[in-house]
């Protein structure tokens, strides 16, 4: 099964963010052992780089620690690019958040089986099912 994440599902587990760090560890584990095929744009690791370095803020080396960050989660994670084409087409859909807009057109592009997200409110129209992270656990659990 071929998984996109939200970014914030990457983040609560980076970031340890409760209540969601243990539901997304759940998915990353499930990926790390390849019992799903996790993805993430390449939007998204320009993204979690920035979030990363936020987070360093006031550590020595920031830089090398936030692509320490973005090289763990690759090994684990394949990046789907993003393309003019699901740029375009995010404009035109009506959900409030470009950026989850595009997740959604390059979901539908590369034929990802599903979306995880906290945010089901920006995915209510997607052309792929969309879970919230206790609910895709549960479901990799039957």
């Amino acid at each position: 099964m071929r998984v996109l994440l939200d970014t914030n599902i990457v983040v609560d587990v980076l970031q340890k963010r409760q209540p969601w760090f243990d539901s997304g560890k759940e998915i990353f584990t499930a990926a790390a052992l390849q019992e799903i095929t996790g993805h993430i744009t390449a939007k998204q690791a320009s993204d979690l780089y920035f979030f990363a370095c936020k987070q360093l803020r006031g550590e020595p080396d920031i830089d090398k620690k936030a692509r320490k960050i973005l090289t763990n989660l690759f090994a684990i994670f394949e990046i789907i690019d993003a393309k003019g084409i699901d740029c375009e087409k995010a404009l035109l859909r009506e959900n409030g958040d470009f950026e989850d807009a595009m997740l959604i057109e390059s979901a539908f592009r590369e034929k990802i089986d599903c979306i995880v997200t906290r945010n089901l409110v920006h995915f209510q129209n997607a052309q792929v099912p969309v879970y919230d992270p206790e609910s895709f656990v549960k479901m990799l659990r039957q």
